[in-house]
């Protein structure tokens, strides 16, 4: 089966942590480690406030507010937080260019696990023409690899599984795509996705 549509994720995959010292200066100050501060910005469960924000039952904000909290901080401090914490991210401009080659030839769409503030972000940052479609777990209320993200995405963009391939840092991510009949790719490099990809159509 022709592959007709190509989906992304974004963290780990087109936004990628390539300066650790950011984050590793911002846990140092509350005497915590890398994977320390880590956790409390992503980490605690399937209950924890990332988790909840990741599915839209509270606001980006909000969670940014629960981590300045376990911090022992002012949410005043939570826009400060939140920019170093991210500080050392960088978009793989390569990789954005490679997506708005492929939107000549196939749909091209995005499928993240994140929260309420990303569509804004891309716009902002001035990617969004990359995609056909953008997929925020958030805002679809499921998240990967729940087989409903799956396949609100292929609704999207009006394909088949069997036509769709998705690249994902994450391999339970792949392994979710894949129940759903969609063809996985395992993101390692940027180099190594787009070499894949350009065999595969």
């Amino acid at each position: 089966m022709t592959i007709r549509a190509i989906y992304f994720d974004m963290g780990g995959v087109i936004l990628r942590t390539d300066d650790r010292q950011p984050r590793t200066q911002l846990g140092a100050e509350f005497g915590l480690s890398y994977e320390e501060i880590d956790q409390v910005v992503f980490g605690g469960g399937r209950y924890s406030s990332a988790a909840r924000a990741s599915l839209g039952a509270v606001t980006e904000e909000a969670h940014w507010h629960a981590v300045t909290r376990r911090l022992n901080v002012s949410p005043d401090a939570s826009r400060r937080i939140n920019e170093q914490f991210f500080a050392g991210d960088r978009v793989d401009w390569q990789l954005v260019d490679f997506l708005r080659g492929l939107r000549k030839t196939h749909k091209v769409g995005l499928i993240s696990n994140a929260w309420d503030g990303l569509r804004a972000w891309i716009q902002k940052t001035k990617f969004d023409d990359a995609f056909d479609a953008i997929i925020i777990s958030a805002e679809a209320r499921a998240a990967k690899p729940m087989p409903v993200i799956y396949h609100l995405a292929l609704q999207t963009l009006g394909v088949r599984p069997e036509e769709a391939l998705f690249v994902d840092d994450v391999l339970e991510n792949i392994t979710g795509c894949e129940n759903v009949g969609m063809k996985g790719l395992h993101f390692k490099s940027a180099a190594q996705v787009m070499d894949d990809i350009r065999k595969l159509i």
